[in-house]
């Protein structure tokens, strides 16, 4: 047993797992009713045809990659391959950052759940309100934060400059609002992917794999095991999820998935490596920012609808070539982030 088997061990049952459950969840969810409301106000209109398409389909990965990291995770400890560190100290500090990261993505998912629940079963099409997303939303980053900090897991990766102690009174307020901000801000930026057919898994797939290789760089089996079991689920989901899709992740799945980026990028102690890793999110968030700024200030779209992905749909692009676009420029940014930790953890 080692690094490499232990992540293509949780690849391959995410994957399958994720997968299969395909054929079990989405005919319960047609039984549900759990179906899709479509807003023609935020969307092009033709979207209008996937309306009905059961939402929620998010559990089916969720399951999938918790119970591949569990099960990846365990053979190694019945293999006698540590997947965290032998230094008591470290090994406590990755194994916070791993299962607090899990746990505050499982809570980013019910707060999802919460939002898909009312939108799809008491018909209030836009759900919670911002408020009632972001008071969880904050309280679970919050918390999250506070593990780190509890467990002294507070230092910070900058590419090129080496490691940052943020041990300090000023550095842990730092370190709290720095998170605050990115961790909303990426939770959020992943739910806005999540517009077409395939985009919000697609673009995701790459980041799993980014991840898991950092993790194995830098020596974190335990990272390894969960970007692969990203990956693998996202896969697995896709299949079901590529157009037309038969399933979409809904709040519940983009919420998760945000979460779990972001306990990855803090599993490897380098939350900004999300700018290039996550160069999708970002994007697509800022368009969204810059064209609510633009409406508001000049009286004049930028895009022709936002997030990015519908502008490129306005402007004649399928579903499918979207979706192939952007997980390149995905790859291309993971790529670039994997490169990136490479120099800084051997400068």
């Amino acid at each position: 047993m080692n690094t490499y088997i232990a992540s293509g061990i949780a690849f391959a049952v995410a994957l399958i797992v994720t997968a299969v459950l395909g054929y079990f969840l989405i005919p319960v969810l047609h039984k549900l009713k759990f179906g899709q409301n479509i807003l023609m106000d935020i969307g092009p209109k033709w979207h209008a045809k996937k309306q009905g398409t059961p939402t929620m389909g998010g559990i089916m990965f969720i399951i999938g990659i918790v119970f591949a990291t569990a099960v990846a995770l365990i053979i190694c400890k019945v293999t006698g391959f540590n997947a965290f560190s032998e230094l008591e100290v470290l090994r406590n500090q990755q194994m916070t950052r791993l299962f607090a990261g899990i746990l505050m993505a499982f809570c980013f998912a019910l707060v999802g759940f919460a939002d898909d629940y009312i939108k799809v079963v008491k018909k209030r099409n836009l759900g919670l309100t911002e408020i009632q997303k972001t008071v969880p939303q904050v309280l679970i980053i919050a918390g999250y934060l506070a593990s780190l900090a509890l467990s002294e897991s507070t230092g910070m990766y900058i590419p090129f400059f080496g490691k940052l102690a943020l041990d300090s009174i000023p550095g842990m307020i730092f370190f709290f609002i720095f998170g605050v901000c990115v961790i909303y801000g990426a939770i959020n930026a992943v739910n806005f992917t999540d517009g077409i057919d395939g985009l919000c898994g697609s673009v995701t797939i790459p980041v799993g794999v980014a991840f898991c290789v950092m993790g194995i760089l830098m020596k974190t089996t335990s990272v390894g095991i969960l970007g692969a079991a990203l990956a693998g689920g996202c896969i697995g989901y896709i299949f079901w999820n590529r157009y037309p899709a038969k399933v979409m992740m809904g709040d519940t799945g983009s919420m998760f998935l945000g979460g779990l980026v972001v306990a990855l990028a803090y599993a490897i102690e380098c939350p900004v490596i999300l700018l290039p890793v996550g160069i999708v999110y970002v994007v697509e968030a800022m368009s969204d920012v810059i064209q609510i700024g633009s409406i508001k200030l000049r009286k004049k779209k930028v895009f022709k609808m936002a997030p990015i992905h519908h502008h490129f749909e306005m402007s004649g692009w399928n579903e499918n070539k979207i979706v192939t676009v952007f997980t390149l420029v995905s790859t291309v940014g993971c790529v670039i982030g994997v490169v990136l930790m490479y120099l800084t953890i051997n400068k």
